[in-house]
């Protein structure tokens, strides 16, 4: 089989893909020691290709966010900690305020990620303010289009003008550079988020009754969100798994009792406890679903990219703050556009801080590179892109050229003493993402280097006078 077939035939394969979205409105609290069943790590079926996870109310007072802004904020660096040892890469963050999405990816999909964009939408004040409103991350996956919008949307009952006009206004949203459809022009649009939306008419009592008999289905008819979704034509569009799990809002903490306290207000009355809410939601909605609504000869076979909820679920275990996390499992079945990454490289020989070491790659006919596009040297368990230990940039560092491929140099002196299982990427910085991965590799260690520091380091401790004067006491 040519490569042309072999493309071709990987074209017409469907892939399905796992993707895990998480919902938490965190209430400004530090992340929990563990969220192991948050993320299904000790889960047996297959493994997450793609991680979502949507925060709201991180702790965005002013120290804390401007530090943030030069630094990982602890949310993601947690997630990072969490998640790089078992393979995953953050591929894209934003941050407003107190709303924060990250994505995490495995390595071997990377090359098939392009276009990653990411935007946000102020709704507080009139949209002068960050406290509410959304933030948005988008992305060519294989081709495909899809979307992601995290959104925190106005509180109380009375509100629900409010969060829908704000919603449409996040869905108005432009992304400013060329070529990147609107937000409801992607294949696939997740929105997600703390919602606000309330349940409606009935009593506290009565909602806490129907709770605790898990009578459900008695309070979804009043649950503002699936009330609009009736009156609503762009909210008819989304797609959501039914609510069989507990409202997740709004709870004391560390526990899982609903609101047993008296709100104060400003004017020292007390105000009535809280009522249940399924606040914490996750929808999707499909852009060939909507296009084909009104045609009587749509099938499924028409279709190159699909979404099943396969999990749909709280976690009442974590108690940080009055909401309880919300997640959505899905499977993407999905017809590649693209089978062939942008760029193939690997380390040629064997490498160690011995000798300077060379990488060689290839691209594809017309990919748009650039002189500031480079090749970064990671470890296995790098947490993002700017994870590097060190770098070659791909034209002042190129020292061979032919029509099928090109050799770039990395000094001996930047190259790990120590040695171990490292990677070899490639950064495009005309499409801001990573288009190339090698396979892992073994950097052997230097012996010469090792073998003087260990001697450096006993001769050292033989010259320290406390070490001899413990000598001395045997």
């Amino acid at each position: 089989m040519d490569s042309e077939q072999h493309s071709s035939a990987q074209r017409d394969a469907v892939r399905e893909l796992r993707l895990h979205l998480v919902t938490w409105n965190v209430g400004t609290a530090s992340p929990p020691p563990d969220v192991t069943s948050l993320l299904q790590l000790d889960s047996p079926s297959p493994a997450i290709d793609m991680y979502v996870i949507g925060l709201q109310e991180v702790n965005s007072r002013i120290t804390n966010f401007l530090s943030d802004l030069v630094f990982d904020d602890p949310w993601s660096i947690f997630f990072m900690t969490v998640l790089s040892p078992l393979g995953y890469i953050k591929l894209s963050s934003i941050r407003m305020q107190g709303l924060l999405l990250l994505i995490f990816v495995k390595h071997d999909h990377l090359p098939f990620i392009r276009d990653v964009r990411t935007n946000y939408t102020r709704t507080g004040l009139y949209g002068y303010w960050g406290n509410k409103g959304g933030v948005t991350v988008r992305m060519s996956l294989y081709g495909h289009t899809i979307c992601f919008i995290n959104c925190h949307l106005p509180a109380h009952m009375e509100n629900t003008e409010q969060r829908l006009d704000d919603f449409e206004k996040i869905l108005e949203m432009q992304f400013e550079e060329e070529n990147v459809p609107s937000t409801l022009d992607h294949d696939v649009l997740f929105w997600f988020g703390d919602l606000n939306f309330r349940i409606a008419d009935y009593g506290i009592h009565f909602v806490r009754e129907s709770i605790n008999n898990k009578r459900y289905n008695l309070l979804w008819e009043k649950d503002q969100l699936n009330m609009a979704k009736k009156k609503e034509a762009f909210l008819q569009e989304f797609i959501e798994g039914p609510l069989q799990f507990k409202p997740t809002y709004k709870f004391d903490l560390h526990s899982d009792v609903y609101d047993t306290r008296e709100q104060k207000s400003l004017f020292w009355f007390n105000e009535k406890k809280r009522k249940p809410a399924w606040t914490d939601r996750i929808l999707w909605r499909m852009k060939s679903l909507c296009q084909h609504a009104s045609k009587d000869d749509f099938s499924e076979e028409e279709q190159t990219i699909s979404v099943t909820l396969n999990n749909y679920i709280s976690h009442m275990s974590y108690g940080i703050s009055d909401h309880k996390p919300v997640t959505g499992t899905f499977g993407i079945e999905l017809k590649p556009l693209l089978s062939d990454p942008l760029v193939t490289l690997s380390p040629e020989g064997e490498w160690s801080s011995e000798r300077d070491v060379f990488i060689s790659y290839s691209a594809v006919p017309g990919f748009p590179s650039s002189a500031w596009d480079w090749i970064g040297l990671f470890k296995v368990t790098f947490r993002h892109a700017n994870d590097y230990v060190t770098y070659a940039w791909v034209e002042d560092d190129e020292i061979s050229s032919n029509e099928d491929s090109k050799q770039v140099y990395m000094s001996a002196a930047e190259i790990p003493d120590m040695g171990g299982k490292f990677l070899l990427c490639y950064y495009s910085n005309n499409l801001q993402s990573i288009v190339g991965i090698s396979q892992p590799f073994q950097i052997q260690p230097n012996r010469t280097s090792i073998g003087k520091d260990l001697a450096q380091e006993e001769n050292a401790w033989m010259q320290k006078p406390d070490n001899l004067e413990s000598y001395n006491e045997f």
